[in-house]
């Protein structure tokens, strides 16, 4: 199954479905799960320094036997690294943990903290060749403003919850001109029941017998958004991929886009986000 690569505004190409390594415990059953989603042919891995399991990825991708340029890696800074002398050290000590000269993306996993610092020293770390490309995660409102009017290099990427209940449509015009694309989390509504098993998924997976989640896995894909579902089962990370050999017509999309109903399944107010994770260290 050949996976498509999306044109980020800078140039780069970024696979469209990659593996999520969030919530996978441990380095060990890190290097397992990039190890054998490598092998079925994903090219595309997205961590981060909160998930704390940087160092498995680097381990899988060192012993994976694929030259480091076909593989690509994102990880995100936490906002305790957010500063333009702390997010210099912290970028080093991410490549570190991965075990890579350069990261693919990096990304501010939140909108929280000097994240104005921190994005110059991205900035200077995609000029040194540490990072190809840049991006945000979590951000809106007046951050999101400040960061794309104050930024001399626009964010290639903005990660966000993203799915059919809540589809980021006024996010996605803010961005247009940017060219920035949108990478979604929690892409099955976060395993929701009832929106796996709406009735339009179900009637379309018969259609095309395929899974109700292959179904909203390729309504992202069609779209043009950048997936990367966590899971370690063999089964299911070989299915998250098996989306390119049926597509779904236009009045399906737009029945499917008819069931944006703007519902989050994360909802935690500015103030406490900040208490939270500014509170909060991950290890080294």
């Amino acid at each position: 199954m050949t996976i498509p690569n999306i044109e980020l505004n800078n140039g780069t190409l970024i696979p469209q479905v990659g593996l999520g390594v969030y919530q996978i415990s441990g380095d060990n059953n890190t290097r397992q799960a990039v190890l054998a989603a490598l092998k079925m042919g994903y090219r595309h891995i997205d961590t981060a320094h909160a998930y704390q399991n940087e160092r498995g990825v680097g381990q899988a991708v060192a012993t994976s036997g694929i030259e480091r340029k076909d593989i690509w890696i994102t990880s995100k800074l936490w906002p305790h690294e957010y500063g333009k002398d702390l997010t210099q050290i912290a970028i080093d000590k991410m490549l570190d943990r991965l075990n890579t000269p350069y990261l693919d993306l990096l990304l501010l996993h939140q909108q929280v903290g000097d994240y104005m610092g921190a994005w110059q020293a991205m900035e200077a770390a995609v000029r040194s060749g540490k990072v190809r490309a840049i991006g945000l995660s979590n951000f809106d409102g007046a951050r999101l403003d400040e960061v794309l009017r104050q930024a001399t290099i626009k964010p290639a990427i903005m990660q966000v919850e993203l799915h059919p209940y809540f589809q980021q449509n006024d996010l996605k015009e803010i961005l247009a001109p940017y060219g920035t694309k949108l990478e979604s989390w929690y892409p099955l509504g976060h395993g929701d029941p009832q929106l796996l098993n709406e009735t339009l998924f179900s009637e379309l997976a018969k259609k095309y017998h395929k899974s109700n989640a292959q179904i909203i896995l390729r309504w992202h894909t069609q779209v043009g958004h950048i997936v990367f579902p966590k899971t370690t089962n063999p089964a299911h990370m070989s299915d998250n991929i098996a989306l390119f050999d049926f597509e779904l017509t236009d009045l399906e999309m737009a029945k499917i886009a008819a069931l944006d109903c703007n519902k989050r399944y994360f909802n935690v107010p500015l103030e406490q986000q900040a208490a939270q994770f500014m509170a909060w260290h991950p290890e080294d």
